[in-house]
């Protein structure tokens, strides 16, 4: 996934002379590519996080394209305040990169772990969270990624657990994608580096359960979603996250309750 992050990264960056990756001094080999044919693009922040995103807000109300790159620890918890003051509040577009999300750094302590990016960014006003779960939803998402004119949050795992698509998918913000079609009352929702385990969870145990991925945490089509539970009678959900984030379970099944009891 980091490999296809830097090749679409330098397309992105040929294509828009505007665009300009800024990094807390993170990621060098990363970036080798986009510093050989982009050298004027790269701006290495150094270890000064909420300070790249005031410089990343100057470029962008200067109608630059700014792509902020850290490790999720750092990018967005480290700079949230200025993450919703500097782009939040004003709708500023601007891609934010959190590498590692959830637990994939463990073996680096609680420090370099993040299981609250989604919940943290959620109630911020106006920004947009993509978690793609393999190379092919990452290009997709980034893709989409670049027409937002708003702030985006773009999260994903440091490596690859294994492809899911086989190709690039069509993708529309805020709509799920059928991995899976099943025949069973069980739908299986996943978002990130978790889709790869419930492929293998479906595969192994629950065969004719429907497999979605859900790269869009927010917006997310709540209506969609809501006609997949009508037909379901059991929902997993899979995410490397806070187990508070089940309320947002719990808030889809009242919805389809208030729904289902109205029609």
């Amino acid at each position: 996934m980091r490999e296809m992050f830097s090749e679409i990264l330098v397309q992105a960056a040929k294509a828009n002379p505007n665009l300009y990756l800024l990094t807390g001094d993170h990621g060098y080999a990363l970036f080798d590519k986009l510093r050989q044919e982009c050298p004027d693009r790269f701006i290495n922040s150094g270890v000064a996080e909420q300070n790249m995103i005031g410089v990343a807000a100057g470029l962008s109300k200067l109608g630059m394209t700014p792509v902020i790159y850290g490790l999720s620890a750092f990018i967005p918890i480290r700079v949230l305040e200025q993450i919703k003051i500097d782009f939040c509040y004003e709708n500023l577009p601007c891609i934010l990169i959190g590498d590692g999300a959830g637990v994939v750094y463990s073996y680096l302590g609680s420090s370099h772990q993040s299981t609250e990016d989604i919940a943290c960014l959620r109630a911020v006003p106006n920004i947009r969270i993509l978690s793609p779960a393999d190379k092919y939803e990452l290009k997709a998402c980034f893709e989409l990624a670049l027409t937002a004119k708003a702030p985006v949050y773009l999260r994903f795992g440091k490596a690859d657990l294994e492809d899911i698509h086989s190709q690039q998918p069509q993708v529309q913000w805020g709509k799920p994608i059928s991995i899976k079609k099943g025949r069973s009352d069980l739908a299986i929702f996943a978002t990130g580096s978790m889709v790869a385990p419930a492929v293998r969870l479906v595969a192994e145990h629950y065969k004719d359960a429907c497999l979605y991925s859900v790269p869009f945490i927010k917006p997310m089509d709540v209506a969609e979603i809501t006609e997949i539970l009508k037909a379901k009678k059991n929902v997993i959900v899979i995410e490397e996250h806070s187990v508070l984030e089940d309320l947002v379970l719990r808030w889809l099944k009242l919805q389809l309750r208030w729904r289902v009891g109205r029609e």
